[in-house]
This record gives structure tokens, C-alpha cells and sequence, in this order.
């Protein structure tokens, strides 16, 4: 035992934040455990789902509830009764004694159930608010989390940095933390932090929101359009902008606190190459025509520059009236839109590439070592005294699932528009790109590239002008992959916590359930209830829901599923060229990797990950460059210079800094909503106005949109 108390993991900020030790008597299975977390999972699931439809999109991250659970756990504990209850033939207690680390951690995968999952019901928003239909489905993640739990969570180099977050969240709260005289504990650093970034959300999120993207060369030449797209941090290009908003810099990448630097130097590269080389050269060149429609954009257009009217190409049966789109007009899309797509073709290749290149021979050795016995870090070792989840578990769930989607498609044929055989190929993408998508996040914190572009793609070929069922397929590949990986992330924190890996399969088994119950009830709730919700053409210019994230998914089913990518990306659309981008990406890795064998002490061709590069901007749109400027600044600060310069207050206070700051903005957000946005009260001066209206206009002389000059 002093043996595994004084080995440490061979990763770094492992070593300085996760514990070696463990107390295997901790209860897990309490009253407390499973009420709070059944509580935190539903209000959760709630509070996101309903955010999401506004035009700033508020989530509040598991921390938040990870925070509120000690209080309200150590209550319980103070004030429940201690006496022997029996029920179903077992005994057990209300209060089997203080409050402690393992429940907690439970508690916080319950809540993670609930904070996650709102892509998939985002698919059902678009087909309901935009499309007018209905959409069912099944997730089948879990099997993948089983299946590959031995590849990504056992080692220690795969370490999955976000979760470092959660367990110095864990120490500073459950551990006594001495400190040198003249320092403040982790726990009141934590609560200074966070009363600060309460009170000062209040200003970003709703009395001085220009905070939230400062574009001083939009006011230094207020009616110029060229400067607008150009200084633009929401609708253009950010040159100059700067956001003091930590929602303007964790919203969509989460906390850069909690990302390796060279994780962020890579997409920092990725965003500067797509933003500032493709995306002028194409624009100021008018590659496809691209003067005729704002810089950056989500939205669709028509050759005019107009909004493309959809109703005007869509038939009775809900598929593309192919007579009236070649009448009518080809689809356009803004030009980072559209190298957005580009590079993302040669993400998806350039994972497969970079894993097989540079994790393969590694990848064989662990099948291998699946047979034998093998060296074992010390957190591993530790979870060994536990019993370990049967595969069969997993398998059944996974079985269970894709019965159940394959019998939806032929039940509801019509309304889902996918074949049976549809679902099993969605599967079979699924399986292949978990691990090697799962390698890359577990190692960079960087989920890249977005397996929705190929499931789409691939789709949209084999059944082309079904929006539906493109939308159905997208849903099963891309969505079940993306719940596999946040179940390994789950499994590891549960690793480092020492947590026993059956209580964490049944607290993930159902959480899922009753945060899609609790998902599916809001958004019913939600759609049904707000007139005209997503509409920005029939809503109020004051309305809040605009749906940002729900408008690129629509876009997105419009692009490869109505029109269709052959339309689109291939011999009949305006794009075919980007298809080289996956022959790119393909390469791209192969040169790397020769340039490492050739020149084996230049290490800093170790930091380089192509996959990361090319999938730096998956996430604009909706993200816009000052999310990007902003996240990338204060991570490689952090991270970089703190880390390096600074050691000890970086293990100390970097992780408990990211997560006060989360918490400060969730708490705040929510209380100002609930108290004075919910009623509609607002505040109207130069601070919280836009800055940049002209971003969003065209440069080709002669196109005549509303609100922008004629040039």
C-alpha cells in the first residue's frame, strides 16, 4: 500500500491533482446520493433545455450543481434520521453518516446526465419548429462506452484533462487544506472567486452587454461595411475585438483552464489559418460569388443575396422539387460557412490518419495486452478491488437500442423517412470513429472533428431531398458516438475518484433516462407554448427565442439533406472542389509523421495534432471569432505562462479559478432571467447596443439588402 501512496501517474497535472489514496468503506448507494442527484439531473436537464432557444444561450455546467450538492448534503446529513429502514426486503439508512467525497462525485455524474444530451433534442426543436413535423429516437452510446472503456479509460495517457476540473472541485471541497501564511485556502480562493464573478456577470449579462464583444473598429468607422466585417467579434472577422466576458469565453469551447496549451496552440493555429488566410482570400477575391452574401453567416442564400426561400423547393411529400430548385436558384452559403465544411471534410480523414499514424501501434499492443497481464498505473490498480461492470451490460443496452431505433424506422417509415438498414450503418459509423475521436479528447480535450459532417454526408448521398431522414441518420451516427464519449469521460472521473464502476454504470443508466424525459417535456412545453419560436421573421425584433444553435442545424438538414451535398458539394453544386479537402486531410497527417521520423529531436513537432488544426473551427457557427480570440488568450495565459512560470499557484488555485468563474455566470444568469429578462424588463442605452450592424451585409456593388447601403 505505501508503494501505490507514492507512485504518482506518469502525466504531469495528473500527478499534481488527482490522489493516489482511497477509502474503499465509503457508502455510495444513500438516500442522500439518489435524491440530490435525481434532483440536480431533472433541474438540470430543465434549466438548459429551456435556455437554449434564446438568442444568448445560458448552460449551466455540472459544476454548479456539483457546488450546491455539499451544502445541501451536509444538511441532510445533520438532519436525517440515522434509524434502519427496510424496503423491498433490504435494510438501509437515511443518514449512514457524514456526508462524503464518493456520493458527491455520483451526485455529479447524475447532474452530468442532465447537463448534456441537448444536441440530440436540438434535432427534434428543428424538425418541430422549422420543419412542422415530429421526430423519435434512441441513443445507443452506451454501447460504445463499453466496448472501448479498456482502450480509454484504464491507461494514464489517457488522461481526459476536463476532468482535472471536477476532482480539484472535489478536493477543495472534501479535503482539509493547510496553507503558507499569507495565502488563502482552495476553498476561500473558491468562494472569493465566485462572489466576484456573480456580481460582475450583472454587467455582461445584462446591464453593459458590449462587454460580452468590445469591436472598437465598428466605432471607429460606424458606417463603413468593410470595417464592420472586419472588426466584427460576432458577425465577422474580430480583428481588434476582445470580449471581459466569461461567457464570452467558455461558452462554446468550455473553460480553456481546463485545456493543455498545446491543445489550445493548435486550435489557436486552426482559427487563424480558416479566419484570417482562407476566409479573406476567398471573400476579397469573390471566390463563389462570395461578395454577394455577408463574410460570416449561418443563414442560406439565394444567386440574388437574398434569404433562401425554402417553401419554394420543398413538395407535398416533403422532398425536394428538384423542377423548382432548377428554376428557382442554387443554394449559397458565406464564405467562412462554407470553408468551415472544407476543412472540416479534411478533419474527419486527418483523425482516422493522425490516430493510425501515431496511436496505432500503441492501440494493437492494448488488444493485445487485453489477453495478458499488463503494467497498471496506480489509479488503476486501486479500481481493481472493485467489481467491474459484466461487457454483457453494455451489449445488452446496445442491442436493446438499436432494436428499438430499427423498429421505429418501420413503424413510423413516413414521418422518419429513414430505411431500417439506415440505422445499422449510422451504428457501424458510430463504432468506427469512437475510438480514435476518443483518443484525440481523451489526450487534447478536444472533440474534433464532428462526425455530424460525414453521417450527413454519407446520407445525403444515398438519400438525397429526405431533410428527415438526413436528420434521423445524423442523430443515430454522430449523436450516440458523441454520448459514448461523454460516458468514457464520465467512467474516468469516476477512475480518479475511486468510485466503484457498477454504482457509476447505474447512476449514468439512469440519469440519461430521466434527463431525456425531462428534455423531451421542456422542449414539447417549450415549442407548443412560445409562438412563433425560431421564427426570427414572424417574431418580435425584441424576442429572446431565436433558437441560434437550432438555426445552424436547420441550415445544416437544409444543405445536406433537402438539397442534398451532391447539390451542394458534388457535380451539380456550386462547392464540388471541397471535396479535396478529405483527400487533404487524408495526407496531411502522413507528412507530419515522416517529418517526425526524419527529425526525431525536434520536439516541438510532438505538440503538433493536425486532427485539432483542421477541426479548430467546428464550432463557428455558432461561435464567432471573439469566442475564439478570447478562449485562446486566457488558456495559453494560464496554461502556458502560469503553468510554467508560476507551478504552485497553478496546482493550487487554476482548476478551482475555472470552476467559481463557471458557477459565478450560471448563478447569476439564472437570477437574472428569473428576475427581470422573464418580465421582460430590459435596459436601453449605447452599452447594450450592437456596434457592428453592417457586418451581416454583402460588398457586391448592386445587391440590395434590407438595412445595408447600397455600394
Amino acid at each position: 500500500m505505501q508503494e501505490l501512496l507514492r507512485e504518482q501517474s506518469p502525466i504531469e497535472e495528473v500527478a499534481l491533482t488527482v490522489p493516489t489514496t482511497d477509502d474503499a468503506s465509503l457508502p455510495v448507494y444513500t438516500f442522500r446520493m439518489w435524491t440530490l442527484g435525481l434532483l440536480s439531473c431533472a433541474l438540470l436537464a430543465f434549466i438548459n433545455q429551456f435556455f437554449s432557444y434564446r438568442t444568448e444561450p445560458l448552460t449551466v455546467g455540472v459544476i454548479s450543481a456539483q457546488i450546491a450538492a455539499l451544502p445541501l448534503g451536509r444538511l441532510m446529513a445533520a438532519a436525517l434520521p440515522s434509524a434502519q429502514l427496510r424496503l423491498l426486503g433490504r435494510s438501509f439508512s437515511l443518514n449512514p453518516g457524514p456526508f462524503n467525497v464518493k456520493e458527491h462525485v455520483l451526485i455529479t455524474i447524475f447532474a452530468n446526465a442532465g447537463a448534456g444530451g441537448a444536441y440530440a433534442i436540438g434535432i427534434v426543436n428543428i424538425v418541430k419548429a422549422f420543419y412542422g413535423r415530429e421526430l423519435s429516437f434512441v441513443i445507443t452510446g452506451y454501447g460504445w462506452a463499453g466496448i472501448f472503456r479498456r482502450y480509454l479509460v484504464d491507461p494514464a495517457e489517457m488522461w481526459w484533462p476536463s476532468n482535472l476540473v471536477q476532482v480539484s472541485i472535489f478536493n477543495t471541497l472534501h479535503e482539509k487544506d493547510s496553507r503558507r501564511k499569507g495565502d488563502v485556502t482552495r476553498l476561500q480562493f473558491f468562494l472569493i472567486t465566485l462572489a466576484c464573478s456573480f456580481l460582475y456577470y450583472s454587467l455582461p449579462g445584462y446591464l453593459f452587454k458590449t462587454l460580452t464583444s468590445i469591436s472598437w473598429v465598428c466605432w471607429a468607422w460606424p458606417k463603413s461595411v468593410l470595417a464592420h466585417q472586419l472588426g466584427s467579434g460576432m458577425s465577422g472577422m474580430g480583428i481588434g475585438a476582445v470580449g471581459f466576458d466569461w461567457s464570452t469565453v467558455a461558452s462554446y469551447l468550455s473553460s480553456p483552464l481546463a485545456t493543455p496549451w498545446f491543445a489550445i496552440a493548435n486550435v489557436m493555429v486552426g482559427f487563424l489559418i480558416v479566419m484570417y488566410v482562407i476566409t479573406p482570400a476567398a471573400y476579397f477575391s469573390n471566390v463563389y460569388s462570395a461578395k454577394t452574401f455577408p463574410i460570416f453567416s449561418s443563414q442560406l442564400f439565394a444567386d440574388d443575396g437574398s434569404r433562401y426561400n425554402i417553401s419554394r423547393v420543398v413538395n407535398e411529400r416533403f422532398e425536394l422539387d428538384v423542377q423548382a430548385y432548377n428554376s428557382y436558384s442554387k443554394l449559397n452559403l458565406s464564405t467562412f460557412f462554407v470553408f468551415t465544411y472544407g476543412v472540416g471534410f479534411a478533419a474527419l480523414t486527418a483523425t482516422v490518419s493522425h490516430v493510425v499514424l501515431f496511436h496505432g501501434k500503441e492501440m494493437w499492443s492494448r488488444a493485445v495486452a487485453a489477453f495478458h497481464a499488463e503494467k497498471l498505473d496506480v489509479h488503476t490498480r486501486l479500481m481493481r478491488k472493485y467489481k467491474p461492470c459484466p461487457q454483457w451490460w453494455f451489449l445488452a443496452l446496445l442491442a436493446l437500442s438499436i432494436f428499438g431505433s430499427i423498429i421505429t424506422c418501420v413503424v413510423f417509415k413516413d414521418q422518419v423517412q429513414l430505411p431500417w438498414w439506415g440505422v445499422l450503418l449510422a451504428c457501424g459509423l458510430a463504432f468506427v470513429f469512437t475510438l480514435p475521436i476518443g483518443v484525440i479528447t481523451a489526450t487534447t480535450n478536444q472533440q474534433t472533428p464532428g462526425l455530424n459532417v460525414i453521417t450527413e454526408y454519407i446520407i445525403g448521398y444515398m438519400l438525397p431531398g429526405k431533410p428527415i431522414a438526413n436528420v434521423c441518420f445524423k442523430t443515430y451516427g454522430y449523436i450516440s458516438m458523441t454520448q459514448a464519449i461523454s460516458f468514457l469521460q464520465d467512467f474516468k472521473l469516476g477512475h480518479y475518484m475511486k468510485v466503484p464502476p457498477r454504482s457509476m454504470f447505474a447512476v449514468q443508466v439512469l440519469g440519461t433516462i430521466v434527463a431525456a424525459v425531462v428534455n423531451v417535456a421542456t422542449a414539447w412545453w417549450m415549442l407548443t407554448s412560445v409562438e412563433n419560436i425560431c421564427d426570427t421573421d414572424k417574431l418580435p425584433a425584441d424576442s429572446p427565442w431565436t433558437c441560434p444553435n437550432d438555426s445552424v442545424f436547420y441550415s445544416a438538414s437544409v444543405i445536406w439533406g433537402l438539397i442534398g451535398p451532391k447539390r451542394i458539394f458534388g457535380s451539380l453544386g456550386n462547392y464540388s472542389e471541397l471535396s479535396w479537402f478529405f483527400l487533404v486531410g487524408a495526407l496531411a497527417p502522413v507528412v507530419l509523421w515522416l517529418l517526425t521520423k526524419a527529425f526525431p529531436r525536434a520536439r516541438w513537432l510532438s505538440y503538433i495534432n493536425l486532427p485539432v488544426i483542421l477541426g479548430a473551427t467546428s464550432m463557428m457557427p455558432p461561435a464567432s471569432a471573439v469566442n475564439y480570440i478570447s478562449w485562446t488568450s486566457v488558456g495559453l495565459f494560464f496554461n502556458y505562462f502560469v503553468y510554467t512560470y508560476r507551478r504552485r499557484w497553478w496546482q493550487r488555485y487554476n482548476y478551482v479559478l475555472s470552476a467559481a468563474l463557471d458557477a459565478g455566470v450560471a448563478f447569476m444568469g439564472v437570477l437574472l432571467y428569473f428576475a427581470l429578462q422573464m418580465n421582460g424588463t430590459s435596459v436601453t442605452w449605447w452599452g447594450n447596443d450592437s456596434h457592428c450592424p453592417l457586418a451581416r451585409c454583402p460588398t457586391y456593388p448592386g445587391i440590395v439588402v434590407p438595412g445595408c447601403p447600397v455600394i
